[in-house]
């Protein structure tokens, strides 16, 4: 028997029912995981799901980082819980301790901070230039034109509905990648209306996304990656900022790079732009990269 929660014909419904997770106590929650053929729960999920955990502690503030470490692979089969330290709450910002717990352990350490919101001197990096989302192939037709080459038992996996439609600017072999400088740029988007207005539930499914795809950054040099093997992959801390309110209706500019790899570990950066150019969060990643035997050969 699985507490899996079975997906749907709309990927972002699901997502949606996903991040509303259950209160049991005071500070105490329960959420659970999509039946999508992982082995592990998607890190993303469980940064989302903290957030919202934290959220449902705070009022009329709104997140502005968030600081989490990964300890151990989340069980896709049996519910996690959130407990919530509310370690501060000041006359500008309130900061929260969550910690993700299964099977009596736990699984996630994330610390976040909320404030009032006000204004203040702003600045921020320019957008890069690059193909706009109109210019792109999907993931999900790159995914199409590869599906012949995918073993079975990575099938469900990698056919699966999506809640985040992406749109790769420089497209990687799944197969056999060639090695490319540590840098890479997608467009991201909910695949459905978001209520603009629920800015907790816009940063809590920017989090959700910021996982994808940006441990992928460092393997790029090293021409292998998470399904092809020849690396073992795992996301070990991630950090966010949000700077601006966005809509992730609408399409948001991912922008990746990788300073470092060292220690059979890899360090990457991530900028997310809204279309008109406006800087609305900052994401960093550092993950295990330890080489390993490839699972596929030419």
């Amino acid at each position: 028997m699985t507490d899996a929660a079975p997906f749907s014909e709309d990927p972002v419904a699901d997502l949606v029912s996903l991040l509303d997770i259950e209160r049991i106590e005071v500070n105490l929650f329960r959420g659970q995981s999509p039946d999508d053929g992982m082995k592990r729960v998607f890190g993303g999920q469980v940064i989302a799901q903290a957030l919202v955990a934290a959220y449902k502690t705070v009022e009329n503030r709104v997140c502005h980082s968030l600081h989490a470490y990964f300890i151990r692979p989340g069980d896709p089969t049996v519910p996690i819980l959130y407990e919530v330290d509310r370690a501060r709450d000041g006359k500008s910002f309130a900061t929260r301790r969550v910690v993700a717990i299964q099977h009596g352990e736990q699984i996630l350490n994330l610390s976040c901070s909320f404030q009032t919101p006000e204004t203040g001197f702003t600045h921020q990096s320019p957008m890069p230039q690059t193909k706009k989302p109109d210019e792109l192939m999907s993931e999900d037709e790159l995914r199409a034109m590869a599906k012949d080459h995918i073993p079975k038992e990575f099938q469900k996996q990698f056919s699966r509905p999506r809640p985040i439609e992406l749109k790769p600017v420089d497209p990687r072999q799944m197969i056999s990648p060639a090695k490319t400088e540590p840098k890479k740029q997608m467009w991201l988007r909910a695949r459905g209306k978001i209520d603009a207005n629920n800015v907790a539930l816009q940063q809590c499914l920017l989090a959700y996304a910021s996982d994808m795809g940006i441990l992928d950054t460092a393997t790029k040099p090293h021409g292998v990656n998470w399904f092809t093997g020849g690396v073992q992959m795992a996301s070990l801390d991630h950090s966010m900022w949000f700077h601006e309110p966005f809509d992730m209706s609408d399409w948001l500019l991912y922008t990746m790079d990788s300073p470092s790899a060292s220690g059979a570990r890899g360090f990457n950066r991530g900028e997310v732009f809204t279309q008109s150019g406006t800087l609305v969060a900052s994401v960093t990643q550092e993950g295990l990269m330890r080489p390993r035997e490839p699972k596929f050969k030419n």
